[in-house]
């Protein structure tokens, strides 16, 4: 009987066009399958607990895959980081019982988005944080927090890319930290829809910047009308933070 193997993984997404696999594209779940395929000799079906975008990140992304190799499972984390670029990091492997899912088994995803708050720009975090230059009234921005919280209809807040599918989320907490230069929202929830969590961050950034008043942002989402949120905040800035099953 095949084993079903859980493995946990940091990823920088700079490089890849998102996690889920795309044709004559590099993207993480297709660069960690090769890998796998390398050590296992087999062609493996990966499940992951997030889809994140083109340039996210992953600080604990969760994945599962059954296999008949015999190896211990306690030996994958190196074994595997030895077909992987230094990019890709797997830091925990553990046998799981058939019936996992790191999909549809979680039960929470955290997500953090990083904003550079400063008058100029720094290269060093171009791929890693998103500039603003004006400064931002984190006062005004926590004051529209309470919007999201609960469960509602997110049809303002998704992309395109989200047609079809139910638009009913919840939001358990948005929290927003303050260090230095740099600005943390991190957003705790159920499950979250395409573009969503970005398109949040962006509504965030135009309210603290004096451009979308906070009561103006709970009737964007009442309306349940995509064009009247801001474009999605880039991805560079958001990280697939932590996953709770």
């Amino acid at each position: 009987m095949p084993t079903n193997i859980k493995l946990t993984l940091s990823y920088d997404g700079t490089n890849y066009h998102g996690w889920q696999i795309q044709r004559d594209l590099p993207t993480a779940s297709g660069t960690l399958k090769e890998a796998i395929l390398k050590l296992t000799g087999e062609e493996v079906q990966l499940i992951a607990a997030s889809r994140t975008d083109a340039g996210a990140h992953a600080l604990s992304q969760v994945v599962n895959f059954k296999t008949s190799s015999l190896l211990p499972v306690s030996s994958y984390p190196k074994a595997l980081n030895a077909h992987l670029p230094q990019d890709i990091v797997v830091y925990a492997a553990e046998e799981v019982d058939g019936n996992f899912h790191a999909r549809f088994s979680a039960k929470k995803r955290i997500y953090e988005y990083v904003i550079l708050n400063l008058e100029y720009p720094a290269p060093i975090y171009r791929n890693y944080a998103h500039w603003v230059e004006e400064r931002l009234n984190l006062k005004k921005m926590k004051k529209a927090i309470g919007v999201f919280i609960g469960q509602h209809d997110f049809t303002s807040f998704t992309s395109s890319a989200g047609g079809g599918k139910n638009p009913i989320r919840k939001i358990d907490k948005i929290s927003i930290y303050e260090h230095k230069d740099f600005i943390r929202i991190q957003i705790e929830g159920d499950s979250f829809l395409p573009g969503m969590v970005r398109t949040i961050v962006a509504s965030l950034i135009e309210v603290g910047l004096g451009r979308l008043d906070p009561v103006k942002v709970k009737q964007i989402l009442e309306a349940r009308d995509r064009a009247l949120t801001p474009p999605p905040a880039p991805a560079c800035g958001l990280y697939l933070a932590k996953v709770k099953y």
